[in-house]
């Protein structure tokens, strides 16, 4: 899992019981509507239910979990109110950010990151390996605030991305899906670098609605997975 803003320097067994949940629910290897035992995840742990049900009610704030008094905790299925309010924000944020960028002069060292996570998500493009580009589209975005000076504000795009994520995993094992992503990858880039703003509001907006249509199909091929 990304590493926010917000992650404190002092791990403790709540942190290393969120952050192994966070992953198997965002790779889908729990899938929407898995019930999961505070007693059994405290087993694996060899810890104390306390920080397994503070993992529970941190992931529950990110929209992960569904947490019932008495009854059992579920991997929470898709919300469509929750995708599209997180899609909103989250294009609202990297708008701005990017325009921010194309006005903050980029030094050589970040430009050099940029290419070479670019030349990363090619690689994992041709080994066909979802999990690493996956992490690497972070990493991407990350830099991309680090190129507005907007460190800041990369916690609140991981908040809202995280919405969103075990579908972006859906759409990556579809064929071309990782090319196209790349393709603007590159594009917001070269925008950034050429300080186009008009030309990378353009770029993120397109790239953003690319789950459009993987919603719609997913929705048709998984209807349990989705609330309503």
């Amino acid at each position: 899992m990304p590493q926010t803003l917000g992650t404190l320097d002092r791990r403790t067994s709540a942190d290393d019981v969120y952050e192994f949940l966070f992953n198997q629910i965002n790779s889908l290897q729990l899938l929407p509507g898995t019930r999961i035992s505070e007693v059994e995840i405290a087993e694996r742990f060899d810890v104390s239910r306390q920080p397994v049900r503070e993992a529970f009610i941190r992931l529950a704030n990110r929209g992960l979990l569904l947490v019932r008094p008495q009854r059992a905790t579920v991997v929470r299925r898709f919300s469509n109110e929750a995708i599209m309010r997180a899609r909103f924000i989250r294009t609202a944020i990297e708008c701005e950010v990017l325009r921010r960028a194309c006005r903050t002069p980029l030094n050589k060292k970040l430009k050099t990151r940029l290419n070479r996570c670019i030349e990363a998500q090619k690689k994992a493009v041709q080994d066909d390996d979802i999990d690493r580009f996956h992490k690497l589209d972070y990493d991407f975005h990350k830099l991309l605030c680090a190129a507005a000076n907007s460190d800041f504000v990369f916690e609140a795009i991981v908040e809202n991305k995280a919405q969103v994520d075990r579908i972006c995993i859906l759409s990556l094992a579809q064929p071309a899906a990782m090319d196209e992503l790349v393709d603007d990858h590159i594009k917001i880039v070269e925008a950034v670098f050429d300080q186009d703003e008009d030309a990378v509001v353009k770029a993120i907006t397109l790239h953003l609605s690319r789950l459009d249509d993987v919603i719609a199909g997913i929705r048709k091929s998984h209807a349990d997975f989705f609330e309503n």
